[in-house]
């Protein structure tokens, strides 16, 4: 891979954002970070990349994001959308507030910034957009109502967005992770789960790179299930 090659990671401040920051950082990119929380620019700092303190619910954040990296790089060849967490209640008792938060949380946090950088990624002829998505977005639980509901969404869009930008080498793939120890930890959830224990952010991670990899060229429109056999497809 050439060393010039430009990952930006959003909401990547912590957890598997965070993870797959270090990860694509050990693997040769340059990373910008955006995090809502002032943990991106530290950790952006510790991996010689750019960090910006701001909201993937702002287009003037992610503008400033995706400006810092071209005018530093010059490129961006890697966009991992990450996310915060949405509001949770029993399905009829959420609010239309809280319908249109997790729409801001779990779908929007995806469309904002492609708007910013598949643009750039034509100009190279060259790009893949990774989003960590959630395991139950073909199976939903009544557990995380606004993710599985817009991450559902989430995957219509990446199909229509693949058949829209694939001939110009712009790939786009969600990532979906089942229970992982960015998350608490509780025996019942991990006695759900086939191979008897939480995922690794590392393991979220490294599937991510791969998606960024030349090894992935011909992969785009998909949804990978990292989750120890939780859900299966039919």
């Amino acid at each position: 891979m050439a060393e010039h090659k430009v990952a930006l990671v959003t909401a990547g401040g912590s957890g598997m954002g965070a993870a797959a920051a270090r990860r694509l950082a050990a693997d040769g990119f340059h990373v910008a970070i955006l995090s809502s929380s002032g943990k991106g620019e530290a950790l952006a700092g510790e991996l010689r990349g750019l960090g910006i303190t701001g909201s993937n619910k702002s287009n003037d954040d992610l503008k400033r994001v995706v400006d810092g990296a071209m005018n530093r790089w010059g490129r961006i060849d890697v966009l991992v959308n990450s996310a915060g967490h949405g509001p949770r209640a029993p399905i009829l008792e959420l609010t239309d507030e809280q319908w249109h938060t997790g729409m801001d949380t779990y779908l929007l946090n995806v469309i904002r910034p492609a708007r910013f950088v598949t643009p750039i990624m034509q100009a190279q002829k060259n790009g893949a957009i990774i989003n960590i998505s959630t395991a139950w977005t073909f199976e939903p639980s009544a557990m995380f109502p606004t993710s599985a509901v817009f991450r559902a969404g989430l995957a219509a869009f990446t199909k229509i967005f693949t058949d829209t930008y694939a001939a110009d080498n712009v790939r786009m793939n969600n990532v979906l992770p089942g229970w992982i120890d960015s998350l608490p930890a509780t025996e019942e959830r991990r006695q759900t789960v086939p191979m008897r224990r939480y995922g690794k952010s590392e393991e979220i991670a490294a599937t991510i790179a791969f998606l960024a990899s030349e090894g992935a060229a011909y992969i785009t429109g998909q949804n990978i299930r990292v989750d120890g056999g939780l859900t299966r497809s039919v």
